[in-house]
């Protein structure tokens, strides 16, 4: 199984930081709106979001700082409720 995850255009609001909250990303031709940012946290290299976009799918979604580039690392549709995608 291909564990790599999927390089996405995002478009963010833009504060202090460069790229510091994504609004709008797209999927190939597909744009999701941020609904909610649901948790957000660091590590040394990355910023990670977990949001629920207006399709009501929650993504994780990963930027590199060092490369400033974004990627999706995880995806549910929505019907899992039950199941926890971070430690929130």
């Amino acid at each position: 199984m291909n564990t790599e995850s999927f390089r996405i255009r995002v478009e963010c609001y833009a504060g202090y930081r460069s790229e510091e909250t994504p609004r709008r990303f797209f999927i190939g031709g597909r744009a999701i709106r941020v609904e909610n940012i649901l948790d957000r946290w660091i590590a040394p290299d990355h910023r990670y979001f977990k949001v629920r976009g207006d399709d009501g799918g929650v993504y994780i979604l990963r930027y590199d700082d060092p490369s400033d580039t974004w990627a999706l690392t995880l995806f549910n549709n929505g019907t899992f409720e039950e199941i926890r995608l971070s430690s929130t």
